[in-house]
């Protein structure tokens, strides 16, 4: 049995989950949306948990994928339309900002 999720860890996986389908957010924006932690911290979470929600909508802030899993995220933006500039999302195009 797995420990309960912290405050912090559901909110970053509330915030997550709220992301439309074609859109995104980097970790930093996740963080600021729901004004506690980190883009680190909200890398933890993600990789610990997010597994539960669309994880593929959640990258860096230049655009790139997690470089374990690239080819998977990747092809999960691409399925959805999210505007991509080769091999890295177009953040200022795709970007979530929550409302």
């Amino acid at each position: 049995m797995s420990a309960p999720l912290t405050v912090f860890a559901q909110s970053v996986l509330d915030a997550v989950d709220h992301i439309p389908r074609g859109r995104v957010m980097s970790y930093g924006d996740v963080a600021e949306y729901v004004g506690a932690g980190s883009a680190r911290a909200v890398g933890t979470v993600m990789a610990r948990h997010g597994a539960e929600v669309p994880w593929h909508r959640v990258l860096r802030s230049d655009g790139t994928c997690a470089t374990h899993k690239s080819d998977r995220q990747l092809a999960l933006l691409r399925s959805e339309g999210v505007p991509m500039r080769g091999e890295r999302v177009d953040m200022p195009a795709a970007r979530w900002d929550g409302h």
